[in-house]
């Protein structure tokens, strides 16, 4: 009787998840507020998107914007957080992931969550990295 007890908690406890709050700090109020920021959490091994959220970047908040992932981490695997801001700077369609010098797109190596994470993001345009294909 105690075997199994034993493989229900063992199970139970190979399946812990954990929540990922995700902020970008006050200095992307002044290049993109009122802009939409798209997140992304991508399970690396996987290669697939496990949750997505949108929002619209504040011009006055810090910070300007803020997401919240609920449950989405589980211990055991590798993530990276991808996202992108609606910028259209020198063209590019509203609603759309355009190239990098048009859309500001980054990509954040998470690892393996041991519990909840917070990951606070500062406006570095010279640190992107192309993503739109995560968001397709």
């Amino acid at each position: 009787m105690l075997l199994p007890l034993c493989f229900v908690a063992l199970q139970a406890m190979a399946n812990e998840s954990y929540d990922l709050t995700f902020e970008g700090d006050g200095s992307f109020s002044m290049p993109h507020a009122g802009h939409s920021v798209h997140a992304a959490i991508v399970d690396i091994h996987a290669d697939e998107v496990v949750a997505k959220q949108s929002e619209t970047i504040s011009g006055t908040e810090d910070p300007a914007f803020s997401f919240h992932f609920s449950d989405v981490l589980e211990e055991g695997k590798l993530y990276d957080l991808h996202y992108w801001i609606d910028s259209n700077f020198g063209g590019g369609k509203e609603g759309v992931c355009d190239p990098v010098d048009i859309d500001h797109q980054w990509r954040i190596p998470l690892g393996e969550p041991s519990g909840d994470m917070t990951e606070v993001a500062r406006h570095a345009p010279v640190e992107q990295a192309p993503v739109c294909d995560t968001f397709e």
